[in-house]
């Protein structure tokens, strides 16, 4: 299936994408988080700085410059377009695992009070490492997993209190 994607790039720009079109670039990994992308006969170096995958956002280097970057995927498309608004973002309390990988370290501990977007883990997956952040200002429940662990997408990871 051709699935739709929407990119933001700093707040300013928007741009409508689909899989194909993802697919059909020539992407070669360098070295951890580093890339050299070709696109109708264009080379660009590109880099991965961070990454927030609950939030889909991202900040990339190309050629030089720096890019803070909002992914939406069709169901992100879609809640935007019937006007509606992701407000349960901050009441989630759990933090679950984006996509499958392994824990290679947790930076809390039980009781412990985070900030919202403060790193509280790290999940290694597609070989990178990708910081997952507190969802909101809270107080650590409960960690469900220890650093080793192999995680499945959705797994619940840490609990905060509610």
């Amino acid at each position: 299936m051709n699935k739709p994607f929407k990119i933001n790039v700093n707040e300013l720009y928007d741009f409508n994408f689909n899989e194909n079109e993802i697919n059909s670039l020539d992407i070669v990994e360098k070295s951890n988080k580093s890339y050299h992308v070709i696109e109708n006969n264009q080379t660009f170096e590109a880099a991965l700085l961070k990454s927030d995958f609950n939030k889909k956002k991202y900040s990339i280097q190309i050629n030089g410059n720096v890019y803070e970057i909002k992914v939406s995927d069709e169901l992100d498309i879609l809640i935007n377009e019937l006007g509606m608004e992701a407000s349960l973002e901050k009441k989630e309390n759990d933090v679950k695992a984006p996509m499958p990988g392994l824990i290679v370290s947790i930076d809390v501990v039980v009781g412990q009070e985070v900030k919202e977007n403060e790193g509280i883990l790290v999940l290694e997956a597609m070989k990178m490492e990708n910081t997952l952040l507190a969802p909101r200002d809270g107080i650590i429940k409960s960690i469900d997993i220890k650093v080793g662990d192999k995680v499945e997408k959705n797994t619940v990871l840490i609990e905060m209190e509610a």
